[in-house]
């Protein structure tokens, strides 16, 4: 039977309510949602440093 922990406590998927499950599914959905964007955030701040050291370059090559 599937299970899922939550606040260290562990339930018996089978066992919850309807609405219980709903909601789990719900959270699952959330958290899946958060790390994708958080994992586009890494993408993006890479992206930022890459772009302030071209620009940092280009500043520095048009002084020369």
């Amino acid at each position: 039977m599937a299970k899922v922990t939550i606040d260290n406590t562990e339930y018996e998927l089978d066992s919850l309510s309807q609405k219980a499950k709903d909601n789990i599914a719900t959270l699952q959905f959330v958290q899946a949602e958060l790390n994708r964007l958080q994992a586009q955030i890494a993408v993006f701040k890479t992206a930022e440093v890459s772009y302030v050291a071209v620009v940092k370059q280009e500043i520095e090559n048009s002084n020369n």
